[in-house]
Order: C-alpha cells, then sequence, then structure tokens
C-alpha cells in the first residue's frame, strides 16, 4: 500500500483504554505530526485512527506495546468482497502433513523441512514431494484419525468467514496441503470454495506420489487472481493472509495482504501483521462492530 491519508485500525482486546490510546498516538506522531484518533469501533477492543504512512512504518512504531496490533490501510474500500485463506497454521493450528508424519513416525523429519519450505529455504514443490514420500505406506485411515484428533481451527476463524459470507463476500481456502485436510476444514469454518494437493492412494494406503498440478505459491497466486477476475472485483476489493514464504506473491497480489503469526519472509512483503489476536480481528479491521459478528 502506498503511504498517504489513511485508516490506522488498532486492535487491543479488552485493553484499549485511553492511557494506552495516548500512548500508541504519540508513537504514531513520531512519524505523522497529524495523526488523530477516528472513532471506536469496539470501545476497549479496537479503534480507528488517522494516520498518513505505511502499515510497516506503524507496525515498526509501536513494536514495543504487547499485545497490540495495528493494520494500516486506505479510507475505501473497508469492506472486502473476496477473501482468500491458507490453511496450515492460519486457518487452523497445525501444519497437516507434519501431524500426519507422526503417524509414519516420521513428525521430526518431516517438520524439519516444513519449516525450512515455510521460512522460504528451500524450493517449495520439491520439499512437498520429499515429504509426501516419506509417508508411503501410510493408511488411508489414519488421515481421517489425524483430521479428528489433531487438527483444530484458529481462534475467530469461523466467525470472520462465516460474517464475511454473511455480508456476501467470497471466501477461497487455498493451501499447499492436501484435498484431504481441506475439503472438510472449508466446510466446517464455511468457505465456499477450496484449493489444495491432491494425494495419491493405491489400495488404500498413500503411495508416497502428489497430484499434479502442485499447489505452490504461484499457484496460490494464480487461484487469488482467478477468484478476483470471476467476480469482477479490484485488488484493493482483495484481502489475503497466510503464515509462510509459500505465502508471498498471494500477499503481494491481494489489496491488504495479511501476515498471521508469520515467518520473517511474509511479514517484510505484508501489508499488515497480526501477532496477537484471533482472526475475528479481521472483522474490526473491516470496521464490523462485535455485535454484528456471526457466530455459530
Amino acid at each position: 500500500m502506498d503511504d498517504g491519508m489513511a485508516i490506522a485500525t488498532l486492535i487491543a482486546s479488552g485493553k484499549l483504554d485511553d492511557r494506552l490510546l495516548d500512548r500508541t498516538l504519540g508513537l504514531l506522531r513520531e512519524l505523522d505530526p497529524k495523526t488523530s484518533f477516528l472513532a471506536w469501533i469496539d470501545e476497549g477492543d479496537a479503534a480507528d485512527l488517522r494516520f498518513s504512512g505505511s502499515g510497516r512504518d506503524a507496525r515498526w512504531a509501536l513494536d514495543g506495546l504487547d499485545g497490540v496490533d495495528i493494520v494500516v490501510q486506505p479510507e475505501e474500500p473497508r469492506w472486502k468482497r473476496l477473501f482468500v485463506a491458507d490453511m496450515d497454521s492460519t486457518i487452523i493450528g497445525q501444519e497437516c502433513i507434519d501431524e500426519l508424519a507422526d503417524y509414519a513416525g516420521m513428525k521430526d523429519k518431516v517438520a524439519r523441512i516444513t519449516e525450512r519450505a515455510m521460512q522460504g529455504e528451500l524450493d517449495f514443490p520439491g520439499a512437498l514431494r520429499e515429504r509426501v514420500r516419506l509417508l508411503a505406506g501410510l493408511d488411508e485411515r489414519e488421515l481421517h484419525r489425524c483430521l479428528t484428533e489433531r487438527v483444530h481451527l484458529t481462534d475467530g476463524a469461523r466467525t470472520l468467514v462465516q460474517t464475511m459470507r454473511a455480508g456476501g463476500s467470497s471466501c477461497l481456502l487455498v493451501s499447499g496441503g492436501f484435498l484431504s485436510f481441506a475439503e472438510p476444514v472449508a466446510r466446517m469454518v464455511g468457505f465456499d470454495r477450496v484449493k489444495a494437493n491432491r494425494l495419491v492412494f493405491a489400495g488404500g494406503k498413500l503411495s508416497g506420489e502428489v497430484g499434479d498440478p502442485i499447489v505452490d505459491g504461484m499457484a496460490k497466486r494464480d487461484s487469488l487472481i482467478e477468484a478476483r477476475e470471476r467476480l469482477g472485483l479490484k485488488p484493493r476489493d482483495v484481502m489475503a493472509i497466510g503464515d509462510g514464504a509459500n505465502d508471498k506473491s498471494m500477499i503481494q497480489e491481494a489489496g491488504l495482504g495479511v501476515a498471521f503469526r508469520a515467518k520473517p519472509a511474509l511479514v517484510e512483503v505484508a501489508d499488515a501483521e497480526l501477532r496477537y489476536h484471533g482472526l475475528d480481528a479481521l472483522l474490526w479491521v473491516q470496521g464490523v462492530r462485535r455485535r454484528d459478528w456471526f457466530r455459530k
């Protein structure tokens, strides 16, 4: 996002009092002396400030404030009509392939490869194929067991997606993981579309192969563009979120690209970062008061 007058949404759920607000305004005024309070979204939780500068500068200025997230964006449009999300360590709290590898006794080895891939140190397609080969022979039933026992939704994921869907937005789950997990997760959360990699089975067991084409970082970006064009939207109408280097192209393509508890390689290019709050904080970013959140 280019520098200029913008909305800076300050989020400090449950502790955003006048003292913290004044401290924040003081820090941001060192960058822009005209920074001002605009309005409460939910008093004590989230407020809008008017700020001239970049999201990266604002995050740097507030880096020492524990428990505070800030998102800077143009004043309009606040409401995003397309939401694109990564799955592993974003919509869910786990890396599915690492958890699945535990059932094959290979978790440590697979997790080390996953971490390097998410940091951007390894070629993603090659790292994916290497990890899946290590799982060859694992019974298909273990995937269902892993989904039930290990996979948990990130706080706020369902509220965010279902509120956006209720408001008419399209929500796409796009993952470098596997359809065996992504499809049930998409149903649980409320996404209307999903794209992920396909594991190959032989005789009810993993063959050790992944179906082509591989859903990598560029495929995620292409999926975002395809969905945006299909809906006739502009980049400014799109919000995307992820956690790893594999999400960089997708995050940069979105009008508002958010890094969620993310690796440094992604934080570096994202418009905004959520460190402390659940995914439903992105509703405050869009100006939606808590009373209007969809909860189920």
